[in-house]
């Protein structure tokens, strides 16, 4: 199973800001989440696309990958606080206040699903007799 990641740190945005936008797209197939970050009106997502296009183009240079993008998902999606700017704001009476201007590393881990393997028509008596008998209980379920 292939899995790569891709990393973009000092982004300009907190990293809580950012967490709600990996959320929208974690555990999603690569497609999905791109169109999903395409039409996200948050600022960040620009940012995280480029991050999610650079994990899936490493995930394709890896040896061993099929070469079949549509089996790749986000397996794991987050954002770490980075090192914060910090400024003097003039205040009254000739004081200062300092603001903070936060930055984060975004980090997007992508993977491929595995294959999924085909039941060989001849089972044993013992394992097809289980799969008769639960599937007729699900069948009765549903009629109920």
């Amino acid at each position: 199973m292939i899995e790569a990641q891709a990393t973009a740190r000092g982004i300009r945005t907190s990293a809580q800001k950012a967490g709600l936008v990996c959320a929208l797209i974690r555990g999603k197939d690569v497609n999905q989440a791109l169109a999903t970050l395409q039409f996200t009106p948050k600022t960040i997502a620009r940012e995280l696309a480029k991050v999610l296009r650079s994990a899936v183009a490493n995930a394709q240079q890896k040896d061993g990958f099929s070469g079949d993008v549509e089996r790749l998902y986000v397996a794991a999606c987050f954002a770490n606080q980075g090192t914060s700017m910090k400024r003097v704001r003039p205040a009254p009476m000739g004081r200062a206040f300092r603001v903070t201007k936060r930055t984060a590393h975004l980090t997007v881990r992508v993977a491929e699903h595995p294959l999924k393997i085909a039941r060989v028509a001849g089972e044993t008596g013992a394992a097809a007799g289980a799969t008769k008998k639960t599937t007729a209980r699900k069948a009765a379920a549903a009629q109920a």
